[in-house]
């Protein structure tokens, strides 16, 4: 698949990364940091709501080494990294908005199509 036929699908995008949808897998690749791992719907959601779980504030207050950092994991492993606060951060922007974006795509599909019924 070339890189441009990539670029004209891209969901979201932020400074760290991109999401895009492949329509081959009918699946959500998400790359982050040079990180690329793809997710069914069911699955991207899941991973979605395990991000945004993480208690970003805890983190911030807690002193301790072992706060400075989080592993965040999927259940398939297809992701699996030790990620500082601001990457967590930096992640859920990333989601978040291909979230918002999915969600966009299927408000303006089902609108068409009630119109044309």
């Amino acid at each position: 698949m070339l890189v441009s036929d990539l670029t004209t699908k891209v969901l979201f995008e932020t400074e760290k990364g991109y999401s895009y949808q492949c329509d081959l897998t009918n699946s959500i690749v998400i790359n982050f940091v040079d990180t690329v791992s793809s997710y069914k719907i069911q699955d991207f959601l899941i991973f979605q709501r395990k991000v945004n779980s993480v208690d970003i504030l805890n983190m911030l207050y807690d002193l301790s080494d072992q706060s400075d950092a989080q592993l965040i994991e999927t259940t398939k492993r297809n992701f699996s990294r030790n990620l500082t606060i601001c990457e967590i951060v930096q992640l859920r922007d990333l989601l978040n908005g291909t979230k918002f974006t999915l969600n966009l795509h299927s408000l303006l599909c089902n609108t068409v199509n009630v119109e044309l019924i």
